[in-house]
């Protein structure tokens, strides 16, 4: 972040009576990875996971979700900024506060896909797969498009 007075109104929290299901739900519904995604499946999704919200302000600006059994496997899905506060360091900052949060400590495998932000996550310690023939998914590109 350029500007030390900005991150003043910035703050991270796990608090889920924070979070601004309608700015997720819009965000998730655009994205690759959850392109239609129904809103119902956004709250259900958020409700079983531990979950990170990026505020400016009272404005929620990003998120990220910890899929878990909080001992051995971690799952790290759904991480965001928005467009307008990018730049600015809130990726950094969130991976931060979910690197370092208690409940995710001492994990034997810490997991999550992305397409495009493979610099980010390598500062944190994540790797490309080791033995990616070890790994193995059911993928559904497309499952919550509206079959027409």
């Amino acid at each position: 972040m350029n500007d030390p007075e900005a991150l003043n109104t910035i703050s991270v929290s796990t608090d889920k009576s924070r979070l601004d299901i309608e700015v997720i739900h819009r965000f998730l519904f655009g994205s690759y990875w959850a392109e239609g995604v129904p809103i119902e499946v956004v709250r259900k999704s958020v409700e079983n996971s531990l979950r990170f919200g990026v505020y400016d302000g009272e404005s929620q600006v990003g998120f990220a979700r910890i899929i878990s059994d909080f001992a051995t496997y971690a799952y790290l899905a759904d991480v965001f900024i928005l467009e307008s506060h990018r730049g600015r360091g809130l990726a950094k900052l969130l991976m931060k506060e979910i690197m370092n949060h208690p409940e995710l400590q001492g994990l034997r495998r810490f997991a999550l896909a992305t397409r495009d932000a493979h610099g980010l996550y390598r500062q944190f310690g994540f790797t490309e797969l080791r033995k990616p023939e070890s790994q193995m998914e059911i993928a559904r590109p497309g499952i919550y498009k509206q079959k027409t």
